[in-house]
Order: structure tokens, then sequence, then C-alpha cells
């Protein structure tokens, strides 16, 4: 099929980030974008959380909030997608503008604050998909203005677990007032615990924690041992930093929200081996942030990363980024004389 991703990509540069996005997702949706084929990759095949990943490349949240492309972005060669962040209620964010590119930088700061359409309308998208089509997370938060952000959770989980194939607790995006607060050691065991009611709704699909980059080493060895310790089956390392690394030169450098893109490269990926080797690799790794080339993402899972997560690349590669990365991890693994990805997973940690 004729794929006009390419012709897009120019002219996104020319419109708002955020309408840009939009009409992504819309050329995605009528099948404008076309569809890559995805041949198979046995030494990047793996197999975590009970689940048959065909690559360890995923599409992370943010891109999808809605569940409104999975389909699309699996046949785009991705070994897996993650829709959301998805909260019980529908809301509408934080007043525009409120997503800003810097090119200089290769990177994006948002600070969305979680605009959705709410649990039941993503719910009946997860109802209508083919799990024949692929592997899909759902990413669940809390609402702004909730009293109860222990009940958000709950009721999230309860609606959309039976319909994904994993879950993620993401309480590390700074766009929402006190979020962050739920990854201090006392807070996270109690949203944690009050989880485990409605667990039984879906017990066999794995519970993740999103974690912040901008966590203290010995913070987020913390809260990595209380999602151990109540039955989280992995981390996702990491969200977007609100720290602002020196040298950015793009003059939206300052505006508020959380950055991604390749300066957050280095810090994340150093969390993703602080944490792995305080672990001993007991807890998996989605490595994301950063990650814009092959390297990038053999650098990520040779620091402890299990499987590794995209969403900025998108923004300034468009979809040929996938293929690129996934031919350059097996080039990769050829060079270092490795038959599968977890022989690399760890190497350098």
């Amino acid at each position: 099929m004729f794929d006009t991703w390419r012709l897009l990509g120019p002219m996104m540069g020319l419109i708002g980030p955020e309408r840009a996005h939009d009409l992504a997702l819309r050329a995605l949706e009528t099948g404008v974008a076309g569809r890559r084929s995805s041949r198979e990759r046995p030494g990047l095949a793996t197999t975590l959380f009970g689940l048959d990943f065909p690559n360890p490349l995923g599409l992370a949240a943010g891109f999808d909030k809605n569940a409104r492309v999975t389909a699309q972005m699996l046949a785009a060669g991705f070994g897996f997608v993650e829709a959301g962040t998805v909260t019980p209620r529908p809301q509408a964010g934080n007043p525009r503008p409120r997503i800003f590119r810097l090119p200089a930088d290769r990177a994006v700061i948002n600070r969305l604050g979680f605009n959705n359409e709410g649990m039941d309308q993503v719910a009946e998208r997860l109802e209508a998909r083919r799990p024949e089509a692929g592997i899909v997370g759902i990413n669940i938060g809390m609402n702004r203005d909730s009293a109860d952000a222990a009940g958000d959770y709950r009721d999230a989980f309860f609606r959309l677990a039976p319909l994904a194939d994993y879950v993620v607790i993401n309480v590390s995006s700074p766009n929402t007032p006190g979020l962050r607060d739920l990854q201090a050691v006392r807070q996270l065991a109690r949203l944690l615990e009050s989880l485990q009611g409605v667990r039984p709704e879906a017990p066999d699909v794995a519970l993740l924690l999103k974690l912040a980059p901008d966590l203290a080493s010995e913070d987020a060895g913390d809260a990595a041992r209380v999602a151990a310790d109540h039955g989280v089956a992995g981390l996702v390392v990491s969200n977007t930093t609100i720290s602002r690394p020196a040298g950015l030169r793009h003059r939206h450098a300052g505006e508020a929200g959380g950055l991604s893109g390749s300066p957050l490269f280095d810090l994340s990926t150093s969390m993703v081996r602080t944490l792995h080797r305080a672990g001993n690799g007991a807890l998996p790794i989605i490595g994301t942030g950063g990650i814009m080339s092959a390297q990038d993402a053999y650098l990520k899972i040779r620091a402890g990363a299990s499987l590794i997560q995209i969403y900025t690349a998108l923004v300034w590669h468009g979809l040929a980024v996938v293929g690129s990365i996934l031919d350059g991890l097996e080039e990769h693994l050829a060079a270092d004389g490795l038959g599968s990805l977890a022989e690399a997973v760890g190497a350098d940690s």
C-alpha cells in the first residue's frame, strides 16, 4: 500500500505539534499512512511477563492515549503497544499550548495533563481489538480533580485490566499535581495494597510501575523494592524529566512540563542501569527515554532493559525509525557474537 507517512512528515513541522499528532492518528486510523510488513526476527524475540514478544521495541504510552491505533502500530512493526495514560473519567488536560518541539535538541516538552476520553471509551476499543494482532498494554492514572487517588487506580484497573495484556501504574507524570508524591514508599505501598482487592479481576495480567527519572537513586531503589513486595512484575523506566540538562538550545527549553527525547537518554539510561544492578535483574525493566536510534536502543538494553519503548523518535523520524532500530539491533547482536536479545540484557551492568 502507498505509504504517505513520508509525505506527511515534512508538513508536520509546519503545523502545531498537537494538531500534527491528531492528523497522524487520523491518517493511521484511515489507513492513509499505509501498512508496513513486519518480518520475523527470531534473535529479537523474548518472553516476559508470560507474554511472547516478537521483538523488544514497543510504542510508549502517550502517542495513542485512547487506544485508537493499536492494531495499526503493531502492523507497523512494533513488538508491543502501550495505550494511555487513561483515567477513570474523561478529562481535557491542561490549557493549550501544552506541547513544544525543540528541533535543535531533538526533544519535546509536554504538559498535557492526562488528556484522554476516559476508561469506558477506551474499554470499548479494547473490547473490539483482535488479540492475535499483538500485545497491547494499558497505562492508567488518576483524574486531576480526584479526592481518592487509590480509588481511581482501582477503578481503572478493574475496568481495563481484563482487556489488556499488561497494565502500567503511572505515578510519575510531572503534569498532574501531586501524582509524583505517590512514588514515596508509604504512599506507594498504600496504593499497591489497595489494588490487591481488584487483582482477582485479571490475575494473570502483569502489573508494572512507571517511575520518574528525577528520583534519587536511593528513592528509586526503595520504590522498586516496595513494588516487588506487592507483586509488581516489572518497571517502566522512565517517564519524562522536569530537569533541563545543560546545553539545550531551543527557545522553548524553559517551558514547564516533562522533557523527552535525546536530552533524556543519559538520565533515563543511568536509572535503568542503577535499578538493574540493585535488583540483580529480578524486576524486568522496560527502558524508555531518549531512544532515537538502534545504537541508543542497544545501549539501553545493555544497561539492563529487557524491552524498550519509543515515542519522541516518531516525531523526528516517522515510522521508518521502527524498522531502522530493529535492523540495527540485529546487527549489534551479530557484531557482539550474541544469539539472542536476552544475552545482551544488562551486559554493561
